[in-house]
């Protein structure tokens, strides 16, 4: 069972729940038998994922209030919200474009994002050289912490993707000492297509990632095409991009690490293509989707928030804290850490 008050936004991921509403308290029921209740006045919000059925009159008295109602599916995958006459999405909306043509604000959201970014990688690398000393792993770990120290100087949105850009280059650089197993060919990160098995499992389960970011960016009532780290392009969900580089290395490479150093996935997982491409088959990808799934819904603990929460949930929560930075209510927006 997976329900959680965070940020004034109740998160329900127990299949099969009701949702209904007793005087001004949120009931949660499973199998008509009491599971959880929230007074409705702490809520500003409520996100569903799945099969989770909610009551007519609930659904009236947060129309009313102005109090919104978004749907996901069981997976993550933004499938609609409900706003009262009272929403302030528009707002939110206005904020966010008026932040993203200011330069200096721009800036300072991308420094917080390639800050966390390059965090992760410390983080990845660290944990690896700690179990299997590498001289190599420790300079890349001490050459990323420099990039990071030089960020917090610039004020150019040009120069801070000019560091996130050497960063990565590092970061996959030193990749193929994070391989254990005997080593499938990697010679960087290579898309579009995909060259390699390596690099295969990374852009799936980067495709994953991504459109469980732009779900929570649209669940908080944020546009996913206009971001500040990547360019505004057509058809670029340059904010969702946004996002995911702060999961990119703590929770997708660690993934696609654990099921390559683990030999769940293996070679017969792949099919190579004329023309050089490789793609996961389906026992490839019904092998990551199982453990992307389940990586989700193991908890950790928030920095911000200090208590543990499920990985899954972890884009929505940082999309909400950036939503409150938009909208005024906090100084500063805070990339995540991974600890």
């Amino acid at each position: 069972m997976s329900t959680r008050t965070l940020l004034n936004t109740l998160y329900v991921q127990t299949q099969g729940g009701y949702l209904r509403l007793d005087h001004d308290t949120v009931v949660l029921e499973v199998e008509r038998t009491l599971a959880a209740q929230v007074p409705l006045h702490h809520l500003r919000g409520i996100c569903v994922f799945g099969n989770v059925l909610i009551s007519p009159f609930l659904l009236h008295r947060c129309a009313e209030d102005g109090r919104a109602i978004v749907w996901f599916t069981k997976y993550g995958r933004f499938r609609g919200r409900l706003a009262g006459p009272t929403s302030g999405n528009v707002l939110l909306r206005q904020a966010q474009y008026r932040a993203a043509e200011d330069a200096k604000t721009t800036a300072s959201i991308a420094r917080w994002i390639v800050a966390a970014k390059i965090q992760a990688a410390i983080t990845v690398m660290h944990r690896a050289n700690r179990d299997y000393p590498d001289d190599y792993l420790v300079r890349t770990c001490d050459r990323l912490r420099q990039l990071k120290r030089k960020l917090k100087a610039q004020e150019e949105i040009g120069a801070i993707r000019g560091t996130e850009g050497r960063a990565a280059r590092l970061y996959f650089t030193a990749f193929p000492k994070l391989i254990r197993v005997e080593r499938p060919a990697f010679a960087g990160r290579n898309k579009r297509p995909p060259r390699d098995p390596v690099n295969a499992a990374l852009s799936f389960t980067y495709a994953l990632l991504a459109q469980n970011c732009a779900s929570a960016l649209e669940g908080v009532g944020l546009d996913p095409q206009v971001g500040f780290l990547h360019a505004v392009r057509p058809g670029r969900p340059s904010l969702a991009l946004d996002l995911m580089e702060e999961f990119r290395a703590g929770f997708a490479d660690r993934l696609v690490l654990t099921l390559l150093n683990r030999q769940q996935l293996k070679p017969k997982d792949f099919d190579h293509r004329t023309g050089g491409a490789v793609l996961l088959n389906d026992s490839g990808r019904k092998t990551l989707l199982t453990a992307y799934e389940q990586r989700c819904k193991e908890e950790t603990k928030h920095p911000l928030l200090k208590e543990a929460v499920p990985i899954g949930l972890l884009p929505h929560l940082q999309a909400r804290i950036l939503a409150r930075y938009l909208r005024g209510d906090v100084e500063k927006y805070v990339g995540h850490a991974w600890r």
